[in-house]
Formats: structure tokens, sequence, C-alpha cells
């Protein structure tokens, strides 16, 4: 072999692989798998029966700067303060005109959040259930605050601090936030500890946020991955059964590792919310359009009224008498037909809506029409 031959058989050789090379980096797109999006499990699922429990009571606020219930409409403050006194020893002769503006009858409410125990504090929020015009500066007086079975829970009583001011004189009157609301930073004590179901029987349940199979079979695939197979099965798109650890004391330890697993999260379905009061129009990234026409014109209608006085005659004994004249405007812009290429990203989508020039409540007509039309490839929900 001579050297030319030698030559021309090495660079047919690079050549060759030159092009076995391009065409691998080439079909990697293809058969890289992609990686996907992952949320640490205590974001996507959460155990059964641990969650907060709402609490609420009725009291009284008391200490106001004349800014309490107006007593003559609402006669159940009087009748609660009456029956405060009693059981304090004071009785109250009947047929007492009790005139009150420093007391407001009030209703607390509270989440009682999971694992509390007694003797723990939690913050409560006062709202006014009568005509009081301010809750600045009250006190809350002792109340009892019940959960959904009615038993007491936990006991409120404290300051009331409200984020706003206000001030009238001469008819005027000046305000700034709300005044007939405001908190209590832990101001009620927890009485009773509600059971939860972390040490009772052999499995726990993981509740997944949204109704997905995909992220449920994830769930169970990392705590299976993490803690040997069989550990977890996912029961239906909400639902994961674990398997607990025997011993009482190894459960919290279990629980702190699985919550802190990476799951992968599915492409979600695609969908558009839209809201019909605010017109707010919001969707996901698996939206896509298809190639569809649109045409869209606004309809405006004007009404003006002009005062106009009828004056009569002399002499004619007549009055003097003021109508008015109304004017009818209807206006329509002509929209014409845009075209709207087909788009298979979001910002596509976005593009192409932004070309019809519609303001988002047209937006709301437009959406809906094209998924009728089968242009929209998403599901509408209306809020």
């Amino acid at each position: 072999m001579n050297a030319d031959t030698f030559h021309r058989t090495r660079t047919e050789r690079l050549l060759r692989a030159a092009v076995a090379l391009a065409f691998v980096l080439a079909s990697a797109a293809v058969w890289w798998p992609v990686q996907a999006a992952t949320l640490r499990l205590k974001d996507v699922a959460s155990v059964q029966g641990v969650r907060a429990n709402a609490l609420v009571g009725y009291g009284l606020v008391v200490g106001l700067d004349g800014t309490g219930d107006q007593t003559t409409s609402t006669p159940f403050t009087v009748q609660s303060l009456t029956a405060m006194l009693q059981q304090m020893g004071v009785t109250v002769p009947p047929g007492t005109n009790m005139q009150l503006r420093n007391v407001a009858a009030v209703m607390v409410t509270a989440q009682l959040p999971p694992f509390a125990q007694p003797g723990q504090t939690i913050d409560v929020v006062v709202s006014s259930l009568g005509n009081a015009k301010s809750l600045r500066g009250g006190t809350l007086i002792a109340t009892p605050l019940k959960g959904a079975d009615g038993q007491i829970y936990a006991l409120a009583q404290g300051n009331v601090i409200v984020g706003g001011a206000g001030a009238s004189a001469g008819g005027s009157k000046v305000q700034i936030n709300h005044l007939s609301a405001g908190r209590v930073p832990a101001g009620a004590t927890v009485e009773r500890r509600v059971p939860t179901p972390l040490h009772a029987g052999e499995f726990v349940q993981l509740d997944v946020a949204g109704d997905d199979f995909a992220t449920a079979r994830e769930v169970a695939r990392a705590i299976n991955t993490a803690k040997g197979e069989g550990t977890a099965q996912a029961l239906d798109a909400r639902a994961v059964r674990v398997r607990m650890p025997g011993d009482p004391d190894a459960r919290v330890a279990f629980l702190a590792d699985i919550e802190n697993l990476n799951v992968a999260l599915a492409v979600p379905a695609a969908k558009v919310v839209i809201n019909a009061r605010t017109g707010s129009v919001v969707m996901n990234q698996s939206v896509t359009l298809g190639e569809c026409a649109v045409a869209h014109g606004s309809l405006s209608v004007t009404i003006s009224t002009t005062p106009v006085v009828s004056q009569p005659a002399p002499f004619s004994r007549g009055e003097t008498v003021v109508g008015q004249k109304s004017d009818i405007t209807v206006a329509q812009q002509s929209g014409s037909l845009i075209q709207m290429p087909a788009g298979a990203k979001l910002a596509d989508v976005v593009k192409a809506l932004n070309a019809l020039g519609a303001t988002p409540q047209d937006l709301l007509a437009i959406l809906q029409a094209m998924k009728a039309a089968g242009a929209l490839n998403a599901e509408i929900e209306v809020i």
C-alpha cells in the first residue's frame, strides 16, 4: 500500500466517523430523555387528617370610645352583656334602658393548627356583628372557641388590633382601611388537642393535590425507590397509601424523610381559566392553538340625557316643568377577518391573541368561540 492509498483510506474512515457522530448528535433530541420539573413531595401531597380545624365563638368587645353598637337596633348586644353581668353577680333591673356605646358584639374565628397542644397560643380574628363604627382600642372579653363538634378547643381574650383609622365631624367622614374587624395576635390559648391518625393503624394516606394519575404514580414511585418496593401504593388519582414503620417513634423520622423526596411532575392538562367578574384570563403552558380565522367588532351604546325646561305662556296660569331629552347613539366598530396561525407553544398563542387587539372582556367571548370551533386545544373553566 503506497502513501496516497493509505492517506485516502484514513480520510474515508475519518469522514465516516464524522458522519456517524453528526447523526448521533442530531438524533439526540429525539431519544435523549428531557429533564422533567421536580418538586418536593410535601409540595404535592399531604398526610390525610393532618390539617387545620376552624374554630368560632361569640363574644363582646369592651372599652370602645363611643364607637360601639347602637343598642336600639342591636338588642342582642344588651342581652349578651346582661347575661355576662349575671354570671359575675351583677343583676340589672328589668326594663333598664342600657345605652351602651362602648360595647360591641363580635364573632371570633381562628384556625387550630394540626398537632396543637394545650397551652399553646394561636391568633384570632374579631369581626363586628352589629353596627359598631370601629373596634379600635377595644378589648375582647374571654370567649370560648368551639369546633364543628360543639366542643371548646380554645379560649380567646386580649386587645384588638385594627389596621385602620377614621374621623368624622359635621357630616364629613374620612376612613382608612377597615375598622369593624381586627386581630388579636396570640389571643387564644388552646385547651384541647385534636387527635390525628398519624399513630393509628399500619398505613397512612397521602392526599395528592389535584386529580392527576401521573402525579400519584410518581409519588408512590419516589417512596418505593427510597424506602423499598411495596411501601407505597397509588389507590387512585388523589390517594397514595403508605405502609408506616411499626415503631411509633420511627414514624416521625419516616415522614420527615419521604416529604423531602423529589417527585417528577407530568405536563399539566391544557386549561384556560376565565374570571367573568374581573375579565381575567389565565392559561397554562400546555395550551395550543389550531389554525383559524377570527373577526371581532365592538358594539357601544351611548345614552345622553339633557334637561329641558318647559316655560308656560304669560298669564296662562301654567307651571314651569323640567323635562328630559335623551339621545341614544349606537356605534359598531368594523372587525376584519384575521387569520391566526397554529401555535404549539404558549408564546405563539399569546402572540396570536395579541394580534387581535381585543380587550380582556372581548377575549372571553373569543376564547369560548375558538373552543366551540375546535381551534383552541384546552379546557375552559369559568370561575
